[in-house]
Order: C-alpha cells, then sequence, then structure tokens
C-alpha cells in the first residue's frame, strides 16, 4: 500500500482557512460495499477473480445506468469505450463520469479495467488491458506488454495531434479526471482501492520509456494531484467549520450545552481527519512518483506541464504549498533551456505575486532567486523577456525588493525595438516613478503647471535626459502610452511649463530639459493623431476601431484648439533655438485645418504666418529652413478655406526672398569687383532658403533658372566662386528640371498609363483577392516565358547585365513589390512561387554537358527579387528545398556563371535565425552583459516573427535534405546585450552531423565527420553554453529517462533540503525495471549531444 506513515508527515494542512463549502452531490454507496476498512489505501485491486462478467478484457455487461458491454451508450451509440466518448464530445462529462461511478459500484473491477484501458488508449496505444492481464500481472509487466503493442512507425499521439478536435480532446481529457474526483471526493476516493489502482498506474506510466505514454499519464497525474488540492482544501474548510461549532458548543453553559452534538461534532471531525490523512497520502504519491520525476523529463512540454500545476497547488491551497520546499522547483526551473517551460515558471509565480498577502509569503524565494528573474528581462525568447517584466511590475509592491540596479536593467528596456517588450517595461517605469504620490502631492490641482501630472512630466523628462537616448523620445512615449496616455495627453500642463513663469521656490526648467520636453510632446501629439507605433516597433498600421477612431479625432481636434492659440507663443519664445523651432514647426501637420475656420481662430493661424516668416528670416540651418516649407505645403490645402490667407502669405515670403536674391546677386556679379565675405554669405543665406522652399513649392513663375544659370556660368568660367554656393545654386537649378518635368508628366506622357495602367493593375489586384497562390504562379509563369524568349534571342550564354535580362529583372522587382508588407498574408503565395522558379532553373541540363551550369540558372538572379518576401522559417524551408537540385560540386562552385545560384543561396539565408548573438537566458544581470548606462546601445534588429512550423509545405522532404558547405554570414543582433566573447566558440551557431554506431546506447552519441548520405546523420543545435545553461549551485532541470530512481531523487541543492522518500506501493504493481524497456522511439530529444545532454548527478 501508499506508506501512509512514511509520508503522512509530509502534508500538514493549517486549519485556518475561512469559507463555506458548497455542497456537492454525494454518491455515496447505498449498499455500503465500498466504505472504508481501514486506514490509509491498503486495498489493492486484489486476487478476487473478476468472475465470467470480466472475462474478454472488461466486456461484460454492466447493469450501470447508461452503459451496455461495459461501454457508453447515448444516442444509440453503443460499444464506444470510454476514450472514444470523452474523445467525440458528444457527451457532457459530468454524464459520462455518473455512467461511470454507477457501473463501479455494481462491478468495481471491470468498471476500473474500462478505466484503465482509458488512460492507455489516451496515450495513442492500440493495445488494450485484458481481464486477465488485469488479474495476473504486475503495472510493470502490464505496461511492457502495452509498449510492445505501441506503434513504433508514429510519433503521433493524442496530445500532439493538431485541429480542432484533439484541442477539444486534451480539454475534455482534464475535465473528466477533474470531475472524477470531484464526483467521487465523498465515498470512492476513500474506499482504498480505486485512487490506489490509477495513482500505481500512472505513476508506472509517467516513468516509461515511451514518450507517448509519459507524456499523457504526467498531464493525467497532474490534473489527477489539482483536484486532490481542491478536496483537501474543502476538507481543511469543514475541519476549522466543524472545530468552530465544536468550540462554540461546549463553551455554553451546562444547561444549554448539547452533548449529543458535541459527540456529533466530534465524530464529524474524526472522519474529516482521517479522510484528510487519506488525501495526504495520495497526493505525497503523486508528488514523489511523479512530479519529482518528470519537472526534469527531457521533453519540455511534460516539464512544463508540472510547473505550470504547482503554480496552481500554490495558488489554491497556499497554507499548505507556498513555502520553499515547494517554490525550488519554480526557482530552479526558471534556468530551463527551453523558453516554454521557462514561460510557465513565470507565469506561476505571476499568479502569486498578483495577491499581495502570497507576495509577502515569498521573501526568502525571491531573494535568492531575485537575480534569476532579472536577468530573464534580457531572455532571448521575447514572450519570456516580457512576462519577466510583468512578473518584476508584480514584486514592485513588496517595498525594498528590487535594489535602483535591478530597475535600471528595466528601465532602459522601454527604448527596445520589440513593442511588447518596451510596453512592459513602460508599465514597469509608471508604476515605479509615477503611482507612489507624497502627502504634499495629493491636495495639487490636476492641471496646470502646479498640478501633479506637472511634477510627473518634469520626472518623465529628467528619465530622458538621464537615459542619454535622447533620439529614441518616440520610443518612450510609446512604451508609456498604454499605461500613461493622460499624462502624456496633457498638453495644457506641457505648455505651462514651457511657457509659463515658474513661482517663487520652484525651480525652472533647464534649456535642455526644455528642448527635451518639446520633443516629448511632438511625439505625444504624433501618438495621439496617428495611433500606431514609431518606425521599427511595429508591423505597420492597423485597422482601428471605432471607439479608437473618435479618440483619435477627439485627440486631433483638442490638439488643433489648443496649439493653434499655443504655437505662435511657442514660436516667438523659442525662435532662435534651433532643436526646439524644429519640432514645433512639426506640430501643424497634426492640425484639423477646419478648425481655424470653425473656431473662428484665424487670427491664430495670422500669428503662427508671423512667427514662421520671423523664424526662415532668422535661421540658415537647412533642417529649420525644410521645417517652414513643410509647414507651409500642409497648410496651403485647397480643400480648405485658409488655403488663400495662407497662400497670400507664401507669396509675400517667396517675393521678398527671390527679390532680395536678384538684387544681391547682381552686386555679387559686378565685374571688376571681388565679392566680400558678407556678400557671400547673403547670397548664400538667400539661396539656401529658396532651394528649401523649391523643395516642396513650385517656384517656376519666379524664373529662378536664369539667374542661378547666370551664377553656375560666372563660376564656371571664373574658378574662384564659393563651394556651397554652387552646391546650392545646382541644387536649386535641380528643383526647377523637377518641376518642369512633373508638369510634363502630366500631361501627354502619361495618356496610356492613365488610360490602361489603371485597367492592368486593378486586373492584377483582383486576380490576388481571388486566388493569391494562383496568382503567383501566373506572375512567375510570365517571368519564364520571357525568360524563355530571351534565350531563344540571345542564346545560351546569358549576359546578366544585357538590357533584356535587367528588364525581366526589374518586372521581377515590380511583382514582389505588389505582393505587399503583410508577408503572412501571402506566406502561401510567395513559397510556391520560389517552388516553381526553382524547379524551373534546374529543369533543363547544360547543353554544353556535365560541369556547367543547368540551362536555366540564371533565372534564381530574377527569383531573388521575391527573396524578401519570405518569412523568415520559411527561408530556410526554400532553401532545403533548393539543396535537393544541387549537388556536392554545385556548392564549391565559385565561377561567375555560378553567380545566380550564389547570390539566389545568399539572398535566403541574409537576415536567418541565427541566435548566437542572442541573450542567453542564463546569462545573470550582474554579469558584464549588461551594457553601460552610456555606452551606446547595440542596433537591435526588427521584431521576429513566430516561429511556426514549416512542415506544411508539403513539397519539401526534410528527410532527403542534406546540408551543404556553405558560406556563412555574421548573424545580426538580436539584443541591445552583447554576449561575453570568451564563452563564444565560432562554431556555436553552426549544425553539427552526428551518427549512431549499432553498438553504443542511442543515449549516447558520439561525432562523427559530416557525410553527405541524407539517412546516415541526424542534425542537431550544440547548445550555445555547454554546461553552463544554468548556475552552479542551481538543481539540473532535465534527467535521462534512463537514470535510476535513486540517482534521479538525489537533491543537491544548498540550504534547501528535502527529504524525498521512495514510495512504497504494493507488490503486485512494482514499478518495472526501466532496462527492460524498449527504447523511447517517440522522444527525439533521447539522442542528445553531449553538450545539451543534462548531466548525471552524484
Amino acid at each position: 500500500m501508499i506508506a501512509a506513515q512514511d509520508l503522512h508527515t509530509e502534508f500538514q494542512f493549517p486549519q485556518e482557512a475561512e469559507s463555506q463549502l458548497s455542497s456537492d452531490t454525494d454518491l455515496e454507496d447505498p449498499d455500503g460495499k465500498n466504505a472504508k476498512t481501514g486506514k490509509g489505501l491498503a486495498a489493492r485491486k486484489g486476487k478476487k477473480a473478476l468472475g465470467d462478467k470480466a472475462k474478454g478484457g472488461g466486456a461484460g455487461r454492466l447493469p450501470g445506468l447508461g452503459r451496455v458491454n461495459g461501454h457508453h451508450q447515448e444516442n444509440g451509440m453503443e460499444n464506444m469505450t470510454l476514450f472514444e466518448v470523452v474523445k467525440m464530445g458528444k457527451s457532457a462529462t459530468q454524464s459520462v463520469v455518473d455512467d461511470w461511478i454507477e457501473a463501479y459500484k455494481q462491478e468495481r473491477d471491470i468498471a476500473l479495467l474500462d478505466l484503465i484501458n482509458f488512460f492507455i488508449q489516451c496515450s495513442g496505444c492500440k493495445g488494450a488491458v485484458s481481464g486477465e492481464m488485469f488479474r495476473h500481472m504486475q503495472n510493470s509487466e502490464i505496461i511492457r506488454k502495452m509498449t510492445e503493442e505501441f506503434d513504433e512507425d508514429s510519433g503521433e499521439y493524442p496530445l500532439t495531434l493538431s485541429g480542432p478536435q484533439w484541442k477539444k480532446f486534451r480539454i475534455s481529457f482534464c475535465d473528466f479526471i477533474a470531475v472524477l474526483v470531484r464526483q467521487c471526493q465523498y465515498s470512492i476516493i476513500y474506499d482504498e482501492y480505486m485512487m490506489d489502482t490509477v495513482i500505481s498506474l500512472l505513476t508506472g506510466l509517467s516513468d516509461s520509456q515511451v514518450r507517448a505514454f509519459r507524456h499523457t499519464s504526467t498531464l493525467a497525474a497532474m490534473k489527477l494531484m489539482t483536484a486532490l488540492v481542491n478536496v483537501a482544501l474543502n476538507l481543511s474548510i469543514n475541519m476549522d467549520n466543524t472545530q468552530r461549532q465544536y468550540e462554540a458548543e461546549r463553551n455554553k453553559v451546562v444547561a444549554k450545552r448539547a452533548n449529543d452534538r458535541l459527540e456529533l461534532l466530534l465524530q464529524k471531525r474524526k472522519e474529516l481527519q482521517e479522510n484528510q490523512d487519506e488525501i495526504e497520502n495520495m497526493m505525497n504519491a503523486i508528488f514523489k512518483g511523479v512530479f519529482v520525476h518528470r519537472y526534469r523529463d527531457a521533453i519540455a512540454e511534460i516539464r512544463a506541464i508540472c510547473i505550470e500545476e504547482i503554480g496552481v497547488w500554490m495558488k489554491l491551497y497556499s497554507d499548505a504549498f507556498l513555502n520553499d520546499s515547494y517554490l525550488k522547483y519554480v526557482g530552479w526551473t526558471m534556468h530551463d533551456k527551453q523558453g516554454e517551460v521557462r514561460l510557465k515558471c513565470l507565469t506561476a509565480l505571476q499568479g502569486l505575486f498578483y495577491n499581495r498577502e502570497l507576495g509577502a509569503r515569498l521573501e526568502l524565494f525571491t531573494s535568492r532567486f531575485k537575480d534569476r528573474i532579472v536577468s530573464m528581462t534580457l531572455d532571448k525568447e521575447y514572450d519570456v523577456a516580457v512576462q519577466a517584466i510583468k512578473l518584476l511590475t508584480l514584486v514592485l509592491h513588496s517595498d525594498e525588493v528590487l535594489t535602483a540596479e535591478d530597475c535600471e536593467s528595466v528601465y532602459h528596456l522601454v527604448y527596445s525595438a520589440h513593442r511588447p517588450i518596451a510596453v512592459s517595461a513602460g508599465e514597469f517605469l509608471f508604476k515605479k516613478l509615477f503611482s507612489h504620490q507624497s502627502p504634499e502631492e495629493e491636495g495639487l490641482p490636476r492641471r496646470g503647471r502646479q498640478s501633479l501630472n506637472g511634477s510627473l512630466i518634469k520626472t518623465t523628462v529628467f528619465f530622458f535626459l538621464e537615459s542619454e537616448l535622447h533620439e529614441h523620445g518616440a520610443y518612450l512615449v510609446d512604451s508609456l502610452w498604454e499605461c500613461a496616455s493622460e499624462l502624456l495627453k496633457d498638453w495644457e500642463t506641457m505648455i505651462s511649463l514651457l511657457l509659463d513663469e515658474p513661482v517663487p521656490g520652484e525651480e525652472a526648467l533647464t534649456d535642455r530639459q526644455e528642448t527635451a520636453l518639446v520633443e516629448l510632446m511632438l511625439c505625444a501629439i504624433r501618438q495621439a493623431c496617428e495611433c500606431h507605433p514609431p518606425v521599427g516597433r511595429g508591423t505597420g498600421k492597423r485597422v482601428l476601431t471605432a471607439k479608437e477612431k473618435k479618440t483619435q479625432l477627439d485627440d486631433r481636434t483638442r490638439i488643433t484648439e489648443m496649439f493653434a492659440v499655443a504655437l505662435p507663443l511657442l514660436l516667438a519664445k523659442y525662435c532662435v533655438d534651433i532643436d526646439k523651432v524644429t519640432n514645433l514647426l512639426q506640430i501643424p501637420k497634426y492640425f484639423d485645418l477646419d478648425i481655424y475656420t470653425t473656431g473662428r481662430l484665424e487670427k491664430h493661424l495670422d500669428a503662427l504666418l508671423r512667427q514662421i516668416w520671423e523664424v526662415q528670416d532668422k535661421h540658415t540651418d537647412t533642417e529649420v529652413l525644410e521645417a517652414c516649407s513643410t509647414t507651409y505645403h500642409y497648410l496651403c490645402n485647397e480643400e480648405f478655406t485658409i488655403f488663400n490667407r495662407v497662400d497670400i502669405a507664401r507669396s509675400q515670403l517667396l517675393d521678398e526672398l527671390v527679390d532680395k536674391f536678384n538684387r544681391l546677386l547682381e552686386d555679387f556679379l559686378q565685374e571688376g569687383e571681388e565679392p566680400d565675405e558678407d556678400d557671400a554669405y547673403q547670397v548664400l543665406s538667400t539661396l539656401k532658403k529658396i532651394s528649401a522652399f523649391h523643395n516642396a513649392h513650385d517656384l517656376s513663375k519666379w524664373d529662378l533658372f536664369t539667374c542661378n544659370y547666370r551664377l553656375l556660368n560666372t563660376g564656371l568660367q571664373n574658378g574662384d566662386m564659393p563651394e556651397q554656393i554652387v552646391i546650392h545654386a545646382m541644387q536649386c537649378t535641380h528643383y526647377i528640371i523637377l518641376w518642369h518635368l512633373a508638369k510634363v508628366s502630366d500631361g501627354s506622357s502619361l495618356k496610356y498609363y492613365n488610360d490602361y495602367g489603371d485597367i492592368i493593375k486593378e486586373t492584377m489586384s483582383k486576380t490576388r483577392q481571388i486566388d493569391k497562390v494562383q496568382c503567383a504562379k501566373t506572375l512567375i509563369l510570365s517571368l519564364q516565358a520571357l525568360f524563355n524568349e530571351m534565350l531563344s534571342d540571345l542564346g545560351f550564354n546569358v549576359d546578366r547585365s544585357s538590357s533584356a535580362f535587367c528588364g525581366i529583372k526589374e518586372l521581377a522587382r515590380r511583382f514582389s513589390l505588389t505582393f505587399g508588407l503583410d508577408q503572412l498574408k501571402t506566406r502561401e503565395a510567395i513559397a510556391m512561387l520560389h517552388k516553381d522558379g526553382i524547379e524551373f532553373a534546374f529543369k533543363e541540363p547544360s547543353p554544353q554537358g556535365e560541369g556547367s551550369p543547368p540551362l536555366n540558372l540564371a533565372f534564381l538572379d530574377i527569383l531573388s527579387e521575391f527573396s524578401s518576401k519570405l518569412i523568415r522559417q520559411d527561408k530556410k524551408t526554400v532553401h532545403m528545398y533548393l539543396e535537393r537540385f544541387m549537388t556536392f560540386q554545385m556548392a564549391l562552385q565559385r565561377e561567375d556563371c555560378w553567380l545566380p545560384l550564389i547570390s539566389y543561396r545568399n539572398s535566403l539565408q541574409v537576415g536567418g535565425d541565427d541566435d548566437t548573438m542572442s541573450v542567453i537566458s542564463g546569462i545573470s544581470s550582474r554579469g558584464s552583459t549588461i551594457r553601460s548606462k552610456k555606452s551606446k546601445p547595440a542596433a537591435s534588429s526588427k521584431r521576429k516573427l513566430p516561429e511556426g512550423d514549416s512542415s506544411d509545405a508539403v513539397w519539401v522532404n526534410r528527410e532527403q535534405n542534406v546540408q551543404t558547405p556553405v558560406m556563412m554570414h555574421s548573424p545580426h543582433l538580436t539584443s541591445t546585450v552583447l554576449r561575453d566573447p570568451k564563452k563564444m566558440r565560432p562554431e556555436d551557431s553552426y549544425t553539427a552531423a552526428y551518427t549512431m554506431p549499432t553498438e553504443q546506447h542511442p543515449h549516447q552519441p558520439t561525432v562523427c565527420e559530416k557525410t553527405l548520405c541524407p539517412n546516415a546523420c541526424l542534425y542537431v543545435f550544440l547548445s550555445r553554453r555547454g554546461s553552463g545553461l544554468m548556475e552552479d549551485d542551481e538543481e539540473p532541470i532535465v534527467e535521462d529517462v534512463m537514470m535510476s530512481s535513486e540517482d534521479r531523487l538525489e537533491d543537491i541543492n544548498e540550504g534547501m533540503d528535502f527529504d524525498t522518500m521512495d514510495i512504497d506501493l504494493p507488490a503486485s504493481k512494482n514499478r518495472r525495471e526501466r532496462t527492460e524497456l524498449k527504447p523511447d522511439y517517440f522522444d527525439p530529444s533521447s539522442i542528445m549531444d553531449d553538450s545539451v545532454r543534462i548531466f548525471h548527478f552524484l
């Protein structure tokens, strides 16, 4: 039996819970057949004969309701197993469980055999446990028999199958176990038979070498444990309520005391305590027999299941589980090499820290693993980094847990190019710096310079300046937008801080701080009006909801009304400041220009135009002048009624500039006089202003070509013209020519395009909407037809510099642009296009014989124009498909005739998924990985697309692919943190080939020479850090499933002794010896390199 006397002390359930127990259906046995007969789980399934009804694998007729021949019957569905019923999902879980309970009460052995086969079939095993096997064979023998009947040719089983049906099956499977325990919690689970058998079976299966058995039974055992935790919690609440009732009755005076009630309460408390002892034994058996082994399993998904469920236990029943004996498993697993497992650790901890009462009990854990959590904010898996930041945000509730250094390591992530990370860091920054109000701040007004927002805006400016990343103001605003949009939209306070004089005792903003505030104000205006992240942080514009559109319009109206009045004042105050004026002049392009008329703000428009004239008059800086020109261009919109007013002001300004330029030019070009420096400066400054305006405005009516020609001609003849004057004169002449060409283009030259070009474009657009794949096939077929025509005209020796070839390549480039920016929508079409193109390139052999490139190989150069439309993982797939057509000699060729192949392969490898420069999740934030505050951040790469499974590209046979020698490109940086070069090896990011000699154990591969035989090598990725995956004092995460039980139960973590006991199961169901079972044919990680394998420890 499960040793109650050994495991009883493991769980000590406190009697402190305060809540009411909801009444559940009590399925007591009316005949008392299944009543308890003793303490613990003593009775095994027993040796009593199953009788005639049990023969034939439990197929006897059961008198239970709704079941025929041992199977569920509903709506005419007969002879269906429990597995089939749960898989179909046509019956409510409650009714399925009720039917099974009724069958169990009548013939428990047959019903239990049905349940055993349910777990076997859920693992994907085609075999079944017969009544004879159940009666005479031990657990280890049954599991070995089922292993032999497993389908070794398929690595799939229900929990790994895709599709909506199997996703629902997983949910139904878990619900079945939870409902089964809930319905049996008042009678059957205490009969010392059913739970003992199920736990023993699941423990044995979870130790199987077959992945399917191990995965399915671990999930079942963990869900069973969660259900038992709920039962234990209910028992604890009941015991607490009973104890209070007993104390209340006993404290009554003797005359009013009911002795019978006291005896009943004592008896009830005794029964509850016995039940609690039973549940303790069950939970200890599952925890020691399954969890302690499987949380270090070789399969990441199994490890993730264990960590997810222990988080549920600690949250549900914190009095029993929220202690260091269980928390340490979560802490150790945060060093797991797989991101999905680390992610489960963080989400489990978030559930605990979210409750502040529970968070206060995590002080020891936090002090022990805080550094690890902080380092995970730089995890190479974006999802893990996001959840780590969110966890630290919850940790902020605990005072003085995070040091200033810890916080600073999160602060700089607001400038990350990956928006979810930046937004999470922004929330952390907001709660750390802005959420705490001092008592003197509580009575401050809501708006204005002296408001609370005024203080917070100053804090934002100080942070922006201290971060020393001034060019990333838009990133900072975007990071804070979701949590602090109300603050960032308080433009009234920002204007007050810039225009109003400080009150006595208030420290005024410095010039540098005012410049930063103007920049942040502009970024907030842009974010409110455009409603999408800045460039480099996002996949493009998204469709706004009706609510978002209304908010956008309201914000734009507020901006216009507020800054139409304030902007002229700001320009007047900062007229001579280049940085401030340049940013302020960008604000009008976000105005709703109709408001100037509807709001009767024309006088403020006149004031703005006067200030723009003042700005251009005082500045010669190109950036400021172009900002003035752009502002005039936006305001001169014929759709708005203010056009005439602005056009007149613009014409007056340009008249003055041209007249001044002509006058200065006459003096400057006078014969016999050498111009002085002052004259040259005046001519240059005026010419710069004219050039800046000519860039955005058509100045043809001022006939600037003549004067510029005179200027350039004089300089050409005399050779003494200042260089800057020549440059701007040529630039102005360039704009004159461009405006003239634009006028010509608007005429007859576009006639044919206007008549037919739109028709063709619309036809292609409609074709693409109907069927993207067929449209892509049509495009590649057109290019192939043009290529064949070129070959027939020019011969076999293709000149890739010829006009015909360049024309086809240009057409391919234009075709690629028609697929747009959303790579996921066109993924299948682009992949099919590359497939057809590759096949065409290798279709015809070389007419010059063996050793020469295929006839159409140059077509790969054209095909490379579409490589940029492939998402990252599809580039790998296409590259593998390309290699199917290549020979070893082709990969080594470097002659010019092979350049199309080389360039095409390079186009598939650029931006590849090389993680060698990514942040290693195990590196602590205390090391040299975190950059200095004053160091320049490394360039951040674009956001990675989700690593999808490219197996859906069925036209690639992965088993036939081999890695040919190629020239590897330098990996792109994917993080702002650089790895220590001493810990990197040049071969870290390459792929190594291994073979498995027949005389060796499959778990001990040896490195062999790379071979080109497709079926003779297995590619595995080397660990980037070798044995350095975890910190030296941490518990290893994954154990070899071939390890002995004694070795695996060794606990080496310092300072946290957890005496793990062996479970003494009955002799009839002892766990089988692993050496007798077959290798795990379904576990790809069972063959691992020594640098990846987790070690056996002493």
